[in-house]
């Protein structure tokens, strides 16, 4: 019994341990924990300014961040409102690029 209860300890650490070393890949192995926790509190800021801007149809615009790196998608009215809106994650603490997918549907 005492052999069990070692060897279940034993298994548990190392479980614990490889865990521990592997770095969690967040996403398809693409990024960290780290690094996801980062993109969305970038992905939330760009949000948070496109309310903010009442030029830019924040509900028509999809943001996703990785590595920094902030894809734009969805629909503007005017080629005004998708440049407004790419300026505005451009001019975001923690983007490194801006892929503007936007479509200028009026």
């Amino acid at each position: 019994m005492k052999m069990n209860a070692r060897t279940l300890l034993a298994a548990t650490a190392l479980a614990a341990a490889a865990l521990a070393t592997t770095g969690c890949a967040v996403v398809r192995g693409q990024e960290s924990a780290g690094a996801y926790v980062d993109d969305t509190a970038t992905t939330t800021a760009v949000k948070a300014k496109f309310v903010e801007d009442k030029t830019v149809d924040a509900g028509a615009i999809k943001v996703e961040t990785l590595n920094g790196t902030v894809q734009l998608s969805g629909f503007a009215k005017s080629n005004a409102e998708k440049a407004q809106a790419e300026y505005l994650a451009r001019n975001t603490k923690g983007v490194r690029s801006v892929r503007n997918d936007i479509i200028v549907r009026p």
